[in-house]
């Protein structure tokens, strides 16, 4: 049965694959199916909860994993998606407004932090999936017999 920290990693991939393909997918969705619009899920309120939903998620997965496998690197690479994602939502409201290119950059900011998050938490579950297969002796990471 998988533990606890699997399943955050697996959610917040899940996460930072839905925030980047509503980033990308929706207004190809409106145009497609306009009574997608009343969904009013283009509203910046989405990403704000996707945000919210995603720093718990991956704050805990990453810490639980990196405290197993020692790869704190991936802790950085987390932050870094993170910073990503609420750079995108706040300069979006605040410094960009409503110019011609803030919707781009929005949406490199959001794909590329989704994209980072996402790599992060497949290597933290390939690490801790390995770890957890293997057995290590306390003194110096040699297989035990």
């Amino acid at each position: 049965m998988p533990n606890f920290q699997t399943l955050t990693d697996k959610a917040a991939i899940g996460l930072s694959l839905l925030c980047a393909l509503h980033c990308l997918a929706f207004p190809l969705a409106l145009v497609s199916l306009p009574s997608v619009a009343a969904l009013q899920l283009d509203d910046e309120a989405f990403h704000l909860w996707m945000i919210i939903a995603v720093i718990p998620t991956s704050a805990f997965a990453l810490t639980m994993g990196c405290r197993q496998h020692k790869r704190y690197h991936l802790m950085v690479l987390g932050l870094l998606g993170l910073t990503l994602l609420i750079l995108a939502v706040v300069l979006e409201e605040t410094i960009l407004g409503e110019t011609s290119y803030s919707e781009i950059i929005e949406k490199v900011l959001t794909t590329l932090g989704a994209g980072i998050i996402t790599y992060g938490h497949y290597r933290n579950y390939r690490l801790c999936q390995r770890k957890q297969h293997c057995a290590y002796s306390e003194l110096g990471d040699q297989p035990t017999v």
